[in-house]
This record gives structure tokens, sequence and C-alpha cells, in this order.
């Protein structure tokens, strides 16, 4: 599995349940650099984000040899008697032992706090790029989209749709078979990102079944799907204003910490 080198950090407000990109994480074989991003200023302005504890100051970039704890802390215990269930879930080999791969494809939530990492994806050999990412919303789902979520096959093509007349969110990008049956959501931080690669050119994005975890698996790992989209000279994946650093790292005071 091809180690990924980026992850964003990604923060919801509790109020509004809206979603900021507010950090990267960049590893280059040696040390984990971690510092905040453009997107931090929507979420001080929208929603009184305040620095996290483990990064106290936004201008700064904290370097360290060691995975920082706020991202460590996302990872399941190798000693655990379901770690290895935990892999399957992940579609990853048992013998995986990159964390910035674990994180990418398992997302890194936890009930205890509202943030959340994605992975910055670089294109393959066949010049593709390829993001894997867990349905999101299976627990709003009636009992019939579960059972069509049951059955799904590796491989198998899902549509997108844009759920417009959505009340609670208009931006909503919802994931169905060919028969018509929504079976989740697609996470709120690809949306941009999908919404205008639709538009360029909508048979550039193939949506695909990855993998189905059955009952008991919890709904945040039920339905793995693997989106994959040619590269064009015109499309760089988070990109965007928002994802960049806040501050130019060759003149930032960097901060070398080690893990608590």
């Amino acid at each position: 599995m091809k180690t990924q080198k980026t992850l964003f950090l990604a923060w919801q407000d509790p109020e509004s349940r809206s979603w900021f990109p507010i950090g990267r994480l960049t590893f280059d074989g040696a040390r984990y650099k971690f510092v905040y991003t453009q997107g931090v200023k929507e979420a001080q302005q929208m929603c009184s984000f305040s620095p996290l504890s483990s990064f106290p100051h936004l201008e700064q970039v904290y370097t360290s040899t060691h995975l920082f704890p706020v991202f460590s802390n996302r990872l399941m215990s190798r000693s655990r008697p379901d770690y290895a269930n935990f892999l399957q879930w992940l579609n990853i080999s048992e013998h995986e032992v990159d964390p910035l791969a674990i994180l990418a494809r398992s997302g890194g939530q936890r009930e205890t706090d509202s943030l959340a990492v994605f992975p910055c994806p670089e294109p393959d050999a066949a010049g593709q790029y390829q993001l894997h990412f867990f349905a999101h919303g299976l627990r709003h789902l009636p009992e019939s989209a579960i059972e069509r979520i049951n059955h799904l096959e590796p491989f198998e093509k899902l549509w997108l749709a844009h759920e417009f007349q959505n009340p609670h969110d208009s931006l909503a990008l919802t994931l169905h078979t060919e028969n018509h049956y929504i079976v989740g959501y697609c996470p709120r931080y690809l949306r941009s990102e999908v919404f205008e690669l639709l538009r360029k050119d909508p048979t550039s994005v193939d949506l695909r079944v990855e993998r189905v975890n059955l009952p008991p698996t919890p709904f945040q790992f039920r339905l793995l799907c693997r989106i994959t989209t040619l590269c064009n000279q015109d499309f760089l994946p988070f990109s965007g204003e928002e994802y960049q650093p806040l501050i130019k790292e060759d003149f930032a005071t960097a901060s070398l910490i080690s893990p608590a």
C-alpha cells in the first residue's frame, strides 16, 4: 500500500455541525510537521474556533520525530483483540505498520472530540487519483437501504447525486445504486472537490464499492468506497485556499516537540 505523506485535519463545530479544514500534517520519512491552514480563519470567524491545546499557536510550525499525540491517539492499539478485524474493515494488510496509511483510511474520528483526518491523494502509475472513504450517514437510512448495502458486491458501481432539496444540508451528495437505493452520503471534506470534477466532466469520476463490512461492524465502517478520477492539468486535489498553510513555512519559527 502506498504511503500517505500528507494528511489534513478537519474540525467540526458542535453547534452548526459544519466542517472546516484547519491543519496539515506531513511526513518526509524522518520528521513529522504540522501547520495550521487558511481554513482555520473561516472556522474562527464563523464558529469561534480556538487553537488546539496540542498546537496552541496558529502561526507556528510544529515538528517532531514521533507522530503527534493528537494523531497517534486516533490509532487503535495493536494489542487489542479486535485489531485484526479493524484492519480487515479498512481493507488493509495485517502487515501494514504505517500509521499515516491507517489514519488515511480510517479517518481517525473519535466520539470524544470533533476532529477527523483525511489524506491528500497523489497520482498513481496510471495517472489516476484514488481516494478511499467510508460512506457517511448510514444510521439515518431506512432498514431497506441497510439491507441493500449488506448485499453490495466489491467493485460494484455507485453514482453520486446532489440532494439540493435536503432541508438540513443543501450541498449533500448521496451515494446510490443503479436501482436508485441511497446507500450513504459523500463525506463533507470531499464535496467541493467532487462538485468541481462533476462540473467539468461527470465521466471523469468513477465511484465503486471497495468493501462491505457486515454487522456487527459499526455503521461508520460499514461501507468502504473508492473514488477514482483521471489526472488533468487543471485539477489538483485539495489545492484551494483553505488547504494552504496559514503562514509561509520558510519564515516561520519551528517548534520541536515530543509526544506527551
